[in-house]
């Protein structure tokens, strides 16, 4: 009986994943909220510093330029430090960089907008490679889902919350609260990440030859084709529902914030789908994720003309949407496990240049006079796109990635950034 017991609790403890791959979360959860929050507070941002709203709009597309240009170089210029200290310094650069912005004027606010969404992008970078560093190899994607888990908070949450809190103070109050949780993650790292150990630093520490030799990989800029690609595929169609819900379905407005939130809802639930797949059958959740995208497209055309039909569909546009995420990563770092940290920067900068390139393609279709529900379309049109490079990565790889790949993988991410694998038990916790 105690043997029966025994043995359960450590399966129970070992399917949990250590504290810090969620405290990583909670992290980008703050920082993401800032990209976010920007687009719900503009009118207020360009009254106050005296621009038109287009010029306002300048402010977001600075941070998505500093994310997709300045994340890779800063990846490279980070390769020798230590994991904790990259981390606590990325998030010190994007408060510090948050904060001079909001009290400047707009020429202050564009060029700070660039150097956060550098540190940001860092962050991003630095954090997926630290939670797969932090769990046996089996858990690869699911600790990256997790990570990934605090972008798609800041989407559905930390965004209209903190454009909830600026509109009870001003524009500037939620990012101040972006500010301080920020500065809460940055404690919470040095409390709860270990220290890197020195002698492995100096014995096995990462070449910036060898990144600069990985990236050149096509498999892997293949797998940076599908990031974009599904990206926008489900982005374009979220960053119009609010309209459709309002313009086709007639929803009241208090209830649209309600329906949005579940396309989070149903994020959570693909993010812990894909985590637990992805780390075996990637594709297979590459595949199901674009499949089913490209599907509840098209059906949101018919489903946004009725309240009943429209709720589930969001929901599970939410699961296909994220789905993809743990996969994506999980092939990242099996293609480029010598290059963890530059091609981790790289996958942030293509996440984000799919979310960037989504106004353009829904304006080239609303400019030529295209009902709203024609971004839906597109969005379809995209996803289907990412397949054939889904179906040419899973022939390139041959075979299935085995136990012995995956071990082989993580265990040259985890040299390469100082973590002997003896440093991590069997449950995935430090020692």
């Amino acid at each position: 009986m105690d043997t029966t017991r025994t043995a359960t609790s450590r399966n129970s403890r070992s399917d949990r994943l250590p504290t810090g791959v969620y405290l990583l979360g909670f992290c980008l959860f703050a920082m993401g909220s800032a990209e976010f929050l920007m687009a719900g507070v503009l009118p207020a941002v360009a009254g106050d510093l005296d621009v038109t709203l287009s010029s306002a709009g300048f402010l977001i597309t600075a941070f998505a330029l500093g994310v997709v240009v300045g994340g890779p170089p800063f990846a490279v210029l980070s390769l020798h430090w230590p994991r904790r200290t990259a981390l606590v310094a990325t998030q010190g650069v994007f408060a510090a960089a948050l904060a001079a912005g909001l009290l400047g004027d707009y020429r202050v606010m564009l060029a700070t907008r660039v150097v956060s969404g550098i540190a940001y992008a860092g962050f991003f970078a630095v954090a997926s490679v630290t939670a797969i560093g932090l769990v046996t190899p089996d858990r690869n994607a699911r600790a990256s889902g997790v990570v990934v888990s605090g972008l798609s908070v800041a989407m559905v949450a930390g965004g209209p919350a903190g454009t909830l809190l600026s509109h009870f103070t001003d524009w500037r109050g939620g990012f101040w609260a972006v500010v301080a949780l920020t500065v809460a993650g940055i404690a919470g790292c040095l409390l709860g990440l270990p220290p890197a150990d020195p002698h492995t630093e100096r014995t096995g520490g990462p070449s910036v030859a060898r990144e600069l030799a990985t990236m050149r990989k096509p498999a892997l800029w293949g797998v940076y084709g599908i990031t974009i690609l599904t990206t926008a595929a489900y982005m374009i169609t979220f960053n119009y529902l609010a309209a459709m819900l309002a313009d086709i379905t007639a929803l009241p407005e208090a209830w649209i914030p309600a329906v949005l939130a579940l396309f989070g809802v149903g994020a959570f639930a693909g993010l812990s789908i894909g985590g637990r797949v992805s780390d075996r059958r990637p594709h297979l959740a590459l595949l199901t994720g674009a499949s089913a995208t490209v599907l509840l497209s098209v059906v949101m055309v018919a489903a946004i003309h009725r309240a009943w039909a429209v709720v589930p569909t969001v929901f599970l546009s939410g699961v296909a949407a994220f789905v993809l995420n743990p996969a994506v990563y999980g092939r990242v770092f099996a293609i480029a496990a010598e290059a963890p940290t530059l091609a981790g920067a790289t996958t942030v900068s293509a996440f984000q240049l799919g979310i960037s390139v989504t106004p353009v393609l829904a304006a080239a279709s609303l400019s030529q006079g295209a009902a709203l529900t024609s971004v839906c379309l597109i969005g379809a049109a995209l996803a289907a796109a990412a397949v054939p490079l889904v179906l040419l990565d899973r022939a390139r790889q041959g075979h299935p990635a085995g136990p012995a790949a995956a071990d082989a993988a993580s265990a040259t991410i985890r040299s390469a950034h100082g973590t002997p694998t003896a440093r991590v038990d069997p449950e995935g916790a430090p020692r």
